[in-house]
């Protein structure tokens, strides 16, 4: 298939993030339409694309967006989740600082979808240039009728603002971010009732990650087959932004159909690897872990949900042969153990007891049975909180014990790394 970028098409352009030069690209046609059709046909159009969430969780967003009850009396929200705060991420930064007017325009479709007249554009504090920017197309939007009491003519109306993340990775899990946009501490929230019932100040709301919000206008606008058309099959439909990064020759962000072959990403959109591949982490550093065996595989939801990893929010990183795979786990791990609320006793002291054994294997004093306290602190920690922290750290670190225990052996035995002799 000859697939052309549709995201990232224009992103090179200098104007690319004015209102006149996605006027001049895209010209709001997906928004257009959207307007002369009712919130069921608008949600029945997304399911039947099967556009899938693009934040980490790939849950269907038509079916998400049906879960939004009407009639409440209470006002709908949409919340836009820009805070990227998992490692290896940078794809939402792209579409928030070169494309802004097309995430807008995705906001209005899933607000007229499922009749909210507010949304929230919450995004990483240390973005600043993103805030910045969509700031300003914000007001430019406002001011050219895009936005405000009449959205392009018609008797709909829609408000957008914009706020700035609060610097913390557990902000980026949806009801952690709902706590922080209410201005309280990032603590996720015990589950049911779900955000779709009970969200931002205790409303029906929807939270969708940037990059889902930016495919609705072409949706929209092409027709839901178009979109299922492309990818691997209809549970895995349409193009993805792979984040690719580590040991490959041109890092960066790169738009292919999902389902594409990782070493066919690698090759073709990154200029091939740099140094033997030992590992790749193919969806931010909660994604298991990948060995050769698995260089080959489909980079959709399923394919690696089947391999005992996951696709998360298409985070590539690449690590050859000379990188020492354990100092990588102590750093996803310290990261972990950092970034914990401390909600949960299992995350709260889990991670950090797993961070201190790696680190002790890392200065040579490993212990006898250090491998086998860490599968067991793993298993207590999955399942067991509130949020999926506990769980993206436990997961990350078994597959790196699976697939490279023997080097963690080693580390444990003769208190170094094997890749250093």
């Amino acid at each position: 298939m000859n697939f052309q970028p549709v995201l990232t098409r224009h992103v090179i352009q200098p104007d690319s993030h004015t209102l006149k030069g996605y006027e001049r690209n895209w010209g709001h046609r997906g928004l257009r339409k959207a307007l002369t059709m009712t919130s069921p046909q608008i949600i029945e159009e997304v399911k039947a694309s099967g556009l899938r969430g693009r934040g980490g969780a790939g849950f269907p967003t038509g079916m998400k967006w049906s879960f939004v009850p009407q009639n409440t009396g209470k006002p709908s929200y949409i919340v836009v989740n820009g805070d990227e705060g998992e490692p290896g991420t940078f794809k939402d930064k792209v579409l928030l600082e070169n494309e802004p007017h097309m995430v807008l325009e995705g906001i209005a479709i899933a607000a007229r979808a499922v009749g909210a007249h507010q949304a929230f554009i919450y995004i990483r504090g240390e973005f600043t240039d993103g805030i910045r920017i969509m700031e300003r197309a914000v007001a430019e939007a406002r001011a050219a009728g895009v936005l405000g009491r009449g959205v392009l003519g018609s008797d709909y109306a829609l408000d957008v603002a914009v706020m700035a993340g609060a610097g913390a990775y557990i902000c980026g899990e949806e009801t952690g971010l709902i706590e922080s946009l209410e201005g309280k501490r990032g603590h996720p929230r015990l589950r049911p009732p779900f955000p779709a019932v009970e969200g931002v100040f205790r409303c029906p709301t929807v939270v969708n990650n940037v990059e889902t919000l930016a495919a609705l206008p072409h949706i929209l606008e092409r027709g839901a087959a178009w979109f299922s058309g492309i990818g691997s099959n209809p549970k895995n439909a349409g193009f993805k932004l792979f984040c690719v990064s580590g040991d490959v020759k041109k890092p960066g962000v790169c738009e292919a159909p999902l389902g594409i072959r990782l070493d066919d990403l690698i090759e073709t959109h990154c200029g091939g690897w740099d140094g033997k591949p030992a590992a790749v982490i193919p969806g931010g550093v909660s994604a298991p872990v990948l060995d050769e065996r698995d260089f080959a595989i489909a980079m959709d939801f399923d394919t690696l949900a089947g391999a005992g990893s996951m696709l998360g929010s298409g985070a590539v990183i690449v690590l050859n042969n000379t990188r020492c795979l354990l100092r990588t786990a102590h750093r996803i791990t310290r990261f972990f153990a950092h970034e914990s609320c401390g909600q949960c006793s299992p995350c709260r002291e889990g991670t950090h007891w797993l961070e201190q054994i790696l680190r002790r294997l890392l200065d040579g004093r490993g212990r006898e049975g250090d491998l086998a306290l860490m599968r067991d602190i793993c298993e207590g920690m999955m399942g067991t909180t509130i949020c999926v922290l506990s769980d993206g750290c436990a997961m990350a670190l078994l597959g790196f014990l699976d697939k490279f225990g023997d080097a963690f052996e080693a580390h444990q035995k003769d208190g170094r790394c094997p890749r250093s002799r």
